[in-house]
């Protein structure tokens, strides 16, 4: 599984765009139970990578952070595979060539750490000290330090399809961030159980 090129690299109707981010919107705000179907149809014409941006370029926005990551289960292997992400690491310039980020799932069938805490859980958490997780275990050599972390997991009919990212924000994690993050995973959802 490989993630396709950036919406920047390729010319799509702003639109189609524009009606993407009003859906991540409605999501966000609660209002989106009932326009399944719209995100089907908004979403045909564009691939996996393009929509992982909008959805990290509105979620970023929506929640207030600074960073965010937003992955995908590999439906083969179980891979945590990071499809958009905000530059964090010297890695991410050889991960973008790639096309992904790939995290394998260990042989215990869990991800370990803070990253993959709620793919290993299925629960959405945030912490306003990295530190004092009791998943965390440090920060890798060369990555910007991540203070205040926020991640939720993205399912699809049930099944563990993904998870959305956050670290840094503006003003402190709260529930209704959570919640709000948990609306956004929603809109992903529904789009990742059509594409994967």
């Amino acid at each position: 599984m490989k993630a396709e090129k950036s919406l920047k690299n390729i010319d799509k109707p702003n639109k189609t765009k524009g009606i993407m981010v009003e859906l991540i919107e409605l999501y966000a705000q609660g209002k989106g139970k009932n326009h399944a179907k719209d995100v089907l149809d908004a979403s045909q014409d564009f691939s996996l990578k393009e929509i992982s941006d909008i959805v990290l370029e509105e979620a970023t926005r929506l929640i207030k952070s600074k960073y965010c990551y937003v992955a995908v289960v590999d439906p083969e292997n179980g891979d945590s595979v990071g499809i958009s992400w905000t530059k964090m690491t010297p890695e991410c310039e050889m991960y973008e060539e790639m096309g992904e980020a790939r995290f394998p799932v260990r042989k215990d069938g869990t991800y370990g750490g803070l990253l993959g805490y709620s793919l290993d859980t299925g629960k959405s958490f945030y912490t306003q000290d990295v530190t004092i997780h009791e998943a965390a275990h440090g920060i890798p050599e060369g990555h910007i330090p991540v203070k205040q972390f926020l991640s939720v997991p993205v399912f699809s009919s049930g099944k563990l399809t993904g998870q959305i990212v956050f670290g840094n924000p503006e003003e402190d994690y709260t529930d209704k961030d959570m919640e709000m993050a948990e609306k956004i995973a929603d809109f992903y959802g529904i789009i990742l159980e059509k594409l994967l």
